[in-house]
């Protein structure tokens, strides 16, 4: 069949077939289609959409454009979770041991950060000697051996992603639903995971800033899983502000030490206890919520989500002194606090402009291959809701640059509302699809 045949079909707002968006997709990913063909055909998306059963078809062809991962001599049902981005977000260093511990299998490929989401390999990589890429067969191996393995995206998966994205970026065609759930759905298919835990994040410091945007995406991608076979559901959560308190490398991996052995903040661990719990009854170890909660709580008190983050780290080179005394991970040179310039009650906190401060400091890339700082970064010290005197640190920035930590300050002071009201705390969970 004729590339512009189709390019034409869908130009007139009529449904593709599994064929052609396959000649499509394959072409493409083996350099047979010019480029300018795909461009039409992207833009073609854009302007008349595509339905379920097209996207579904789209993101299956992706995934089978490269290596396909299949863990079941391993584990007989085996988890994923997936971000779609947010400032502050350490969920995965959680929530992996967390489910890990219940029994679960989490073989985990992950990204590194760019712009103004941090990546779950950088904050790893904080850790004295933590490998954060590994081979097919160390991957697979630490999927046996301990039950949780994370590591940098190595195999070929989904390369057609990489090719049309690159197409996307530079011809105005990303903000397009079908194309947007199709490129992060057709990755975690070739991962081979059974149950699928989606964080759709939502607001000013998300891709998705609206509440209908994000719920649109979650639904797609929910029916492209169910569509592939597998078990998939996605949580809806609040990212206007910052999760947690702590923003950058190493100062999130202390921060999720700390809700690992039980102190962490509010919002993180409702969160991981939300994404987990879906994961338990996905993969039948839990029959509701409240048996899963359970089970999770316990696993917590009892330190075996825990030890399972140690054995995890080590088994990929990490230092276990390093994470069970966390000053011996980097530190910054520079601390200072943000001083409140008032008394009142914090009504926002823009989590963009946080997340950007931190990329000013240098904890985040704004080019892929660009070195990072593990240290730097900010710690909040209030968030949405608390009352603050005037004075009173809002947060503590963390720099080893006098030049990055005055460019910081100035866009941090910018950051928070304060108001003479008192606030309602914003509610974290939007939704569950």
């Amino acid at each position: 069949m004729r590339v512009v045949d189709i390019i034409v079909k869908k130009k007139a707002g009529l449904a593709l077939s599994a064929e052609e968006i396959d000649t499509i997709v394959q072409g493409c990913t083996r350099d047979q289609i010019p480029d300018y063909q795909v461009a039409a055909w992207l833009m073609a998306i854009c302007w008349r959409g595509m339905n379920e059963e097209e996207t579904a078809n789209l993101t299956l062809s992706m995934a089978r454009s490269g290596d396909l991962l299949d863990l079941h001599d391993i584990a007989p049902i085996t988890v994923d979770k997936h971000s779609t981005g947010g400032v502050g977000d350490k969920t995965s260093l959680v929530l992996g041991p967390l489910v890990a511990s219940c029994g679960l299998t989490m073989a985990k490929m992950s990204g590194r950060g760019l712009g103004f989401s941090g990546g779950t390999i950088d904050k790893l990589e904080s850790i004295p000697g933590f490998r954060g890429e590994l081979s097919l067969q160390e991957f697979r191996e630490a999927a046996r051996c301990v039950g949780l393995v994370i590591t940098a995206q190595s195999l070929e998966l989904a390369p057609a992603d990489r090719k049309l994205y690159a197409l996307r970026d530079v011809t105005g065609t990303v903000d397009s639903l079908p194309l947007i759930a199709s490129s992060i759905m057709s990755k975690k298919l070739a991962a081979g995971s059974d149950c699928i835990v989606l964080d759709v994040k939502v607001g000013r410091g998300a891709f998705m800033p609206t509440l209908d945007q994000a719920r649109a995406l979650a639904t797609a991608m929910v029916d492209i899983g169910r569509r592939a076979g597998r078990r998939v559901r996605a949580v809806l959560s609040n990212m206007d502000q910052p999760l947690g308190q702590a923003v950058g490398n190493a100062l999130e991996l202390v921060e999720a030490i700390r809700a690992l052995r039980g102190q962490g903040p509010a919002d993180l661990v409702e969160l991981c206890m939300q994404l987990g719990s879906l994961l338990l009854q996905m993969a039948g170890r839990a029959q509701d919520d409240a048996q899963a909660r359970q089970m999770l709580q316990q696993r917590l008190e009892s330190g075996a989500a825990w030890d399972k983050f140690r054995t995890f780290v080590i088994h990929q080179g990490g230092d276990p002194q390093a994470i069970e005394q966390p000053e011996r991970l980097p530190q910054a040179s520079l601390v200072e606090p943000l001083p409140s310039p008032q008394d009142g009650y914090i009504a926002a906190i823009d989590a963009r402009q946080i997340a950007q401060a931190c990329t000013d400091l240098g904890a985040g890339r704004a080019n892929k291959g660009d070195l990072i700082d593990h240290a730097v970064g900010v710690v909040l010290q209030a968030k949405v809701g608390d009352r603050v005197a005037r004075g009173q640190p809002l947060l503590v920035i963390h720099a080893n640059d006098p030049q990055r930590l005055a460019q910081a300050r100035d866009t941090l002071r910018e950051s928070f509302q304060l108001t003479l009201e008192p606030v309602p705390r914003p509610p974290l969970i939007l939704g569950v699809i």
